[in-house]
């Protein structure tokens, strides 16, 4: 595990408290996640897709007659260009794609500058942890976006779901309706939500590209990241800022415990059960700024608790277009 001192660092809290330093069993109404497979294209037909991933590895997978894709719009899998970055939802054993997802990105942040006319510049601010981001909102997307996001100006939030083409990022899709507030005016958690431990606190599950993270020598718990970058885990808006060395982290209307770097967490998707553990691998500071709620079965509690891997997010259920799932988390 390439999170050695938060591994560390689990192993001697469940030794103090005398508990298995292990994820704890799945429970009878939870059911196992998805399989996924991410990586490039190296050849697409009707019927076959071969991807290289992160590691080198060669994978061929039947594509089901069924099979949906998704770049920029619904396309027909074997219209996906060679080079197209994927992530696929795979069944029996990772051997049959059903759900392919090419070249998406998320472009979540606080809005620093805002110009064009027709097509639309923002610059970005993404967090401490986060590089900055210049991304596109095009002309034919622009209505859809603005009317999610009544304030395109600096110091609001913004959250889309786009394409990356030619390291130039689109937004397509409004990821969430934007908060009335500026990012520095999050509210405070609602005594409802007052607990003060992770079992059991629900609220948005959503996805981010945790795989573009750059090197964080300021954080020590992520020391020893495997090359190719982060591809499973969670980040968490509630660590200490001793911790990850983020003067941000800590912040969170929905009043979740605070935990460390290299905790495990049990995230379930409340919508159809699947659950899993996994590692908090980076922090979530920016997650923790929106106070929105998901709308995927019912209507989940206000705040983001989670922001997954884009791997970990489909192997739960989440569908990458549409930006969260209902869950519930609890201490691994």
């Amino acid at each position: 595990m390439p999170y050695r001192a938060g591994e560390r660092r689990r192993k001697l809290a469940a030794a103090v408290l005398g508990r298995d330093p292990g994820p704890a069993p799945r429970s009878p109404e939870e059911t196992e996640p998805f399989d996924v497979v991410s990586g490039d294209i190296l050849d697409v037909s009707p019927h076959l897709i071969i991807l290289e991933t992160a590691d080198g590895e060669q994978r061929r997978l039947v594509i089901a007659p069924w099979a949906t894709a998704w770049r920029g719009g619904a396309v027909a899998p074997a219209d996906l260009p060679a080079g197209a970055r994927v992530v696929v939802r795979a069944l029996r054993g990772g051997t049959v794609a059903e759900r392919i997802w090419a070249d998406i990105t998320r472009i979540t942040g606080v809005i620093r500058e805002v110009g064009g006319r027709r097509d639309l510049t923002v610059e970005l601010d993404c967090g401490p942890h986060r590089r900055e981001r210049s991304i596109v909102v095009p002309y034919r997307s622009s209505g859809r976006i603005r009317v999610r996001h009544p304030k395109l100006e600096p110091g609001y939030l913004f959250d889309a779901i786009g394409l990356l083409d030619q390291g130039t990022s689109f937004a397509h899709l409004p990821a969430t309706s934007q908060p009335p507030y500026r990012a520095a005016a999050v509210p405070p958690p609602s005594v409802a939500y007052g607990g003060g431990d992770a079992a059991g606190v629900s609220g948005s599950a959503v996805w981010a590209d945790l795989a573009d993270l750059p090197d964080l020598p300021d954080l020590p718990d992520l020391a020893g990241l495997a090359e190719g970058g982060i591809t499973e885990g969670v980040a968490y808006p509630m660590l200490e800022r001793e911790d990850t060395g983020c003067d941000d982290a800590g912040v969170s209307c929905a009043g979740l415990p605070y935990l460390a770097l290299g905790s495990l967490l049990r995230v379930r998707n409340v919508c159809d059960g699947r659950a899993n553990t996994l590692p908090i691998v980076a922090c979530g500071c920016l997650a923790g700024r929106f106070c929105d709620r998901c709308l995927e079965c019912g209507t989940s509690p206000r705040g983001r608790i989670v922001e997954l891997a884009a791997c970990s997010y489909v192997a739960l259920g989440g569908d990458l277009t549409k930006g969260c799932f209902n869950a519930r988390v609890g201490l691994g």
